[in-house]
């Protein structure tokens, strides 16, 4: 729980976004005035005496692996960001959507995925899962009676992304969170794209939010981190989950995620607004077949993200005219530009996106995908390394 100058809560005051990343989770005055949490690196935790170490789980510190200074820090100001009842944070985004699925399924149980979704998150489910005796089905995210149908079969959970991976689909989140609600199951979305300052799942409604903190609340390519939040539902069993797989994010990445957390805001901003120049700009190029950017009318669900989103950030993908040799020479001629599979930090990158080997009922028929992740360089920079790498495609 975030606390004022004079040490009473905060909870009842809803600060905003920019005012929440660079002040939350600072208590001053219980660390010697200094302005940033503690960098605690701890296992053990000393006892005062045997009644104490007894009465542990009480204990506001009792083991390094469940909670420090560090942890706790990070934990109050992205609850409060989320607007959850809790946090948990584990080493990787992927590790995020794995422990989430775990709080909600158990053997023998289904979990309905969309079919664009985040690949690796795919591989745990046909491969982990089904290992484990848990079932997956895939739908089209944009096929809300797909999904009422697939409902029927009495899944006990429902996994969102939006938008939805490489092509960035937008569903209709609202109409598909009330659809699995109806039907009883536990909901949770990948918002690694938006962070919670776009877009709020659990104060929309989902049980569980999970993001990759490795992108934008790292912000600087050097961290791997992800956090899993839940509502009041979910917390008991998201945080039972959490202890008893032991895992937990390392001090110094949650450190380093809290550094980039304070000026995640500005970031966002100024990804945002590169980006739609940079698309705005691929609009107009010949070679350039059509954009996948959901602030553009050209992307599906268009209208799902004005209504849910309203605002973007910096990963949008472009399909190129040509083949999927072209697409790799597109890549092969960038300069600027690195090819890489993260995003979300400082540097603009680059990938060609597999999409027949991550559908398995929806089809992709057009030409190859470029993923772009627009970084933080000179904006002439970046579309004058774009211009020439296009010029390389003979098309």
């Amino acid at each position: 729980m975030s606390k004022n100058k004079d040490g009473t809560s905060m909870s009842n005051t809803r600060r905003k976004a920019a005012t929440l990343v660079t002040h939350g989770g600072r208590h001053p005055k219980e660390f010697h005035g200094f302005i940033n949490p503690p960098l605690v690196r701890a296992s053990t935790v000393l006892f005062n005496d045997v009644d104490e170490m007894k009465g542990r789980r009480e204990s506001r510190y009792a083991y390094g692996l469940m909670n420090t200074p560090t942890i706790e820090a990070f934990n109050e100001v992205w609850t409060e960001l989320e607007e959850a009842s809790g946090t948990v944070l584990v080493p990787s985004g992927l590790a995020a959507v794995t422990v989430a699925i775990l709080s909600a399924l158990s053997a023998g149980e289904e979990i309905l995925v969309p079919d664009n979704v985040y690949g690796p998150t795919r591989r745990f489910c046909n491969q982990t899962l089904k290992r484990w005796g848990m079932r997956t089905s895939y739908y089209d995210p944009m096929d809300l009676e797909a999904l009422k149908s697939a409902l029927d079969g009495g899944a006990s959970a429902v996994f969102v992304e939006a938008p939805g991976s490489l092509t960035f689909e937008v569903p209709d989140i609202g109409a598909t969170l009330e659809l699995a609600k109806a039907a009883g199951a536990v909901t949770m979305i990948d918002n690694t794209w938006a962070t919670p300052l776009l877009y709020k799942p659990i104060a929309e409604g989902f049980d569980l939010s999970i993001q990759a903190g490795t992108k934008y609340v790292g912000g600087h390519a050097d961290v791997l981190i992800g956090s899993i939040s839940a509502n009041e539902r979910m917390w008991p069993k998201l945080s039972a989950t959490h202890a008893n797989l032991g895992i937990q994010a390392g001090p110094d990445e949650i450190y380093l995620a809290m550094r980039g957390l304070r000026t995640m805001k500005l970031r966002m901003d100024q990804h945002e607004g590169q980006a739609l120049e940079v698309a705005k700009w691929l609009a107009n190029q010949p070679k350039v077949a059509r954009l996948l950017h959901p602030a553009m009318e050209s992307c599906p669900g268009h209208e799902n993200w004005k209504r849910y989103f309203g605002r973007s950030s910096g990963l949008f993908a472009f399909e190129l005219a040509g083949t999927e040799d072209d697409g790799a020479t597109f890549l092969n001629a960038l300069r600027l530009f690195g090819l890489g599979f993260s995003w979300g930090g400082f540097e603009s990158l680059a990938t060609l996106a597999e999409l027949r080997e991550t559908r398995s009922v929806t089809t992709w028929q057009a030409g190859p995908v470029i993923r772009l992740q627009i970084g933080l360089e000179a904006i002439e920079d970046q579309i004058a390394d774009l211009e020439q790498a296009l010029a390389a495609v003979a098309v």
